[in-house]
């Protein structure tokens, strides 16, 4: 069951800023999560119960749970959402942290998103046969 007051702020974000279907907004939120929980299991039990996500990570994280949502289909859903480019993922959450859902340190910027990867290399090309990547990469 999807959070009334989170649809409402989505709904007021498309209204302002059309460029990405409310799902891409629903989207991230999930990611977030995933992406927290990924980075928990990683840093153990030393690591502090609820600490910042960078933006690097956090892309990271959107493309690991990207990838385990929508397999082959990731890029196809995404820019079915507007969302074409890692930067978009951070117009998004800046939207959000601009309406209160998300927050931010001091030292994030919406720059942190940009060009951390293509939406080719992440979503595309794991889905290459292997004879082709070789190929590829002999190259």
């Amino acid at each position: 069951m999807q959070d009334p007051d989170f649809a409402e702020k989505v709904a007021l974000i498309c209204k302002e800023d059309p460029r990405f279907d409310r799902k891409a907004y629903d989207f991230v939120r999930h990611g977030l999560d995933h992406t927290v929980k990924e980075i928990r299991k990683k840093e153990t039990a030393k690591a502090e119960r609820s600490r910042h996500v960078s933006g690097p990570e956090l892309l990271e994280g959107l493309r690991s749970y990207a990838l385990e949502q929508y397999g082959p289909l990731t890029k196809t859903v995404l820019n079915a959402w507007g969302v074409r480019r890692c930067r978009d993922f951070g117009d998004i959450v800046f939207n959000l942290i601009e309406y209160g859902v998300f927050s931010k340190t001091e030292s994030d910027r919406p720059e942190d998103f940009t060009d951390i990867y293509s939406f080719d290399d992440a979503f595309v090309k794991p889905f290459h046969p292997a004879k082709r990547r070789a190929a590829a990469l002999e190259k």
